[in-house]
């Protein structure tokens, strides 16, 4: 057993705003990438949404870095230990780093998503994560730990759009 893992499940994050509002622009380049044209993404859609609206999943890539940030390649390029994993996924973002863990390798382990809404044109975002558990595990490749990170993606009056719920699998290098 890892001591210390289970003071980290129930840690929530912040709120925290995307730098930017659901832009047509940015709908489009993500539709385009997903080969998805449906007409409700289309900036001039009379949908059954009653407004265009962006895919389901597209709230959870807005979370990135506002313009004028710094960018944490520049800032560990010179650092041998780092590995990339930081906190840049928007499914972790304003959640601590389990120290436990540090230097265990990651991999992804799957992400369930409940959809209530679709975001529509102009809509601000927020998000909040929190590690829902933690679990340790034995496999015939030796111990693995899954994390589970809960976050939820919601209009700045509370409306929820979707969950997502990410296990990551965390295991210490050999």
């Amino acid at each position: 057993m890892i001591e210390g893992l289970e003071k980290f499940i129930g840690i929530q994050s912040e709120w925290e705003t995307a730098c930017d509002a659901v832009e047509p622009g940015a709908v489009r380049r993500f539709t385009q990438a997903i080969m998805d044209d449906d007409d409700a993404y289309a900036p001039k859609a009379a949908t059954r949404f009653g407004a265009p609206v962006a895919p389901p999943l597209y709230p959870m890539m807005m979370f990135r870095r506002p313009h004028g940030a710094p960018d944490p390649l520049r800032i560990h390029g010179n650092d041998p230990d780092f590995d990339g994993l930081g906190q840049s996924s928007s499914l972790t973002r304003g959640l601590p780093e389990i120290e436990p863990l540090a230097g265990y390798a990651l991999l992804n382990g799957g992400t369930e998503v409940e959809l209530f809404r679709y975001a529509r044109h102009g809509e601000t975002i927020r998000m909040r994560s929190r590690y829902a558990d933690i679990t340790e595990k034995e496999t015939s490749k030796g111990p693995i730990v899954l994390v589970t990170t809960e976050s939820e993606f919601a209009t700045p009056d509370g409306e929820v759009l979707l969950r997502a719920r990410r296990t990551l699998i965390r295991r210490k290098p050999k």
